[in-house]
């Protein structure tokens, strides 16, 4: 009774709500967009949805860098914000939007360059690559939008006001799923374009998106108060974002890899077995995404607290958000462990009770038992990494991801499918040893505290805080 009347006045629950739960629900809508995208292609065709994941991750491992920079502005607004700096909130804000513009042209040109090879590399079935390449190229050429949602929303997200962020890509997805049915399929005056629809109608919302995002926050009332105006480029603050932001980057570039990897190995086995996961992995963003959410609200709240001076509160907030998103991940794992046919039905196309559809159902029953686990310890992961990316301990996780997906996922992958020719459930065991690993690793790191004395920003800005 006496720990929980101490752990009633420390925890941040509320708190924790009001940061987080918009992030989810943005999240949520991005998931919704990516889970229909699957939904319309899947009954469209079998080559759509087998093309889909393989070329969608492809393009998210070329873009993933660059959100990944452009996103961890959100970091250096928290600290700023927690610090009371907000005149640097508008600089910082600019640096990100010229990374923006920068990586978006160069992932269009890289992309035009490495499309061919890649695909044919990965030796898929031809029909499959031909739209693999397509999926990839248009996604790619329109990057530069969806790189500068990321650093526009770090406005929002660094002040932990996220109810915007929710808004905007709540809108971006009432846009999205629309067009993305009518261009897939050819409804009205719309033609008939498949995996060609789908992409268009991707960066279509990605522009909508950046637009609104825009119009919130280039006003006189932040020009005001944050000097939203202020264009000047500022070499401190873009070398700290780069200093911080590329190994915080990377580590989302790695892991991305990682299942990239994963992904194209899985398509050696076979067509049927890379659809089956196809449909596992985007059944799986119903967690995975949330608890993104999850992580950039603690990331802010880390970020705000030690911008504070107050690593104490950062504690707390991080214990009451893993508790919240437990709740939610015992939610999914008990869907997919008790109703997986309700899950995967939404696959299954109006005619395709038959054929290849009938083949992959039951593989996909047991790989959401694996993927039950999988998520419980993907959610940890993702809050522990939260706090250290929070703090600025991006190296640190960078070198973790690295080290934990060449031994305990890309290695075994590659020596179990190409010389021990495994299957499909070994493939899918190496990725729930890949994600305990990143758990137990971070949590670890966690509990050394050194993320409690660490910051993003100029120290003297934290320093006079503390004196107030």
């Amino acid at each position: 009774m006496i720990f929980w009347e101490k752990w009633r006045k420390k925890s941040r629950y509320r708190e924790v709500a009001t940061v987080c739960f918009p992030l989810v629900m943005s999240m949520a809508a991005v998931t919704v967009m990516e889970f229909t995208d699957r939904i319309f292609l899947s009954n469209y065709s079998m080559d759509a949805i087998a093309a889909a994941l393989p070329a969608g991750i492809a393009a998210l491992l070329v873009m993933s860098f660059f959100t990944g920079v452009a996103g961890y502005t959100s970091v250096f607004i928290a600290q700023y914000c927690g610090a009371g700096a907000y005149e640097r909130i508008g600089s910082t804000l600019w640096q990100g939007i010229y990374f923006s513009i920068f990586s978006g042209v160069l992932a269009a040109v890289f992309s035009s360059l490495i499309a061919l090879p890649l695909f044919t590399m990965a030796g898929h079935a031809p029909e499959v690559q031909h739209l693999e390449r397509i999926y990839f190229k248009i996604l790619c050429w329109g990057s530069v939008l969806h790189i500068g949602s990321h650093a526009l929303s770090a406005f929002f997200i660094g002040r932990g006001i996220t109810r915007a962020v929710m808004m905007i890509n709540g809108l971006g997805m009432v846009f999205n799923i629309p067009l993305d049915y009518v261009l897939i399929n050819g409804v009205w005056v719309f033609p008939e374009l498949g995996i060609t629809g789908a992409a268009i109608a991707t960066v279509a919302s990605w522009g909508f998106i950046t637009l609104l995002f825009s119009l919130l926050i280039f006003t006189r009332l932040n020009q005001k108060k944050y000097l939203v105006y202020n264009l000047a480029f500022d070499s401190n603050i873009f070398t700290r974002l780069m200093r911080f932001g590329v190994p915080g980057a990377l580590q989302i570039s790695i892991d991305i890899f990682a299942f990239t990897f994963f992904v194209f190995m899985v398509g050696r086995i076979g067509k049927n077995e890379l659809a089956v996961s196809n449909i596992v992995l985007s059944i799986n963003s119903l967690a995975f995404m949330p608890a993104m959410g999850f992580s950039y609200g603690i990331s802010t709240l880390v970020g705000q607290a030690l911008g504070r001076g107050k690593p104490e509160e950062a504690r707390h907030a991080t214990w009451s958000a893993i508790h919240i998103l437990m709740a939610y991940t015992f939610a999914i794992d008990f869907l997919f462990v008790f109703a997986p046919d309700q899950v995967l039905s939404l696959f299954i196309s109006s005619g395709g009770t038959m054929g290849d559809y009938v083949s992959v159902m039951d593989t996909a029953r047991n790989l959401l038992q694996i993927v039950a686990v999988y998520v419980f310890m993907d959610a940890l992961y993702m809050s522990f990494s939260g706090v250290l990316k929070g703090a600025g301990d991006t190296n640190f996780i960078m070198w973790n991801v690295a080290i934990v997906s060449l031994f305990a996922m890309i290695f075994p992958i590659y020596i179990g499918i190409e010389i021990f020719h495994m299957g499909i459930y070994y493939a899918w065991l190496c990725v729930l040893l890949f994600v305990g690993a990143l758990f137990i690793v971070s949590f670890l790191r966690y509990h050394q505290k050194k993320w409690q004395k660490m910051l993003v920003v100029e120290a003297e800005i934290v320093s006079v805080q503390e004196g107030r």
